[in-house]
């Protein structure tokens, strides 16, 4: 390798990375939207599984 061409791989190396932040930028909102969507499927079904344990408790009291 030259010089020329040591120097150019370490200013690469050492560039900022302004457009990688901005690509990332996105992708973090992108994330935190579906981490939502999966908080919210989660809550419902904890929802309807605690209303079915309720609903078969009552019925079991019935029966019983």
């Amino acid at each position: 390798m030259s010089t020329n061409e040591d120097s150019e791989s370490r200013n690469d190396a050492t560039a900022p990375s302004a457009p990688a932040s901005q690509k990332q930028a996105p992708d973090l909102a992108s994330a935190a939207g579906k981490s939502v969507g999966k908080s919210i499927w989660t809550g419902a079904a904890v929802g309807i599984g605690s209303a079915a344990i309720v609903a078969a408790l009552l019925y079991a009291r019935k029966k019983g």
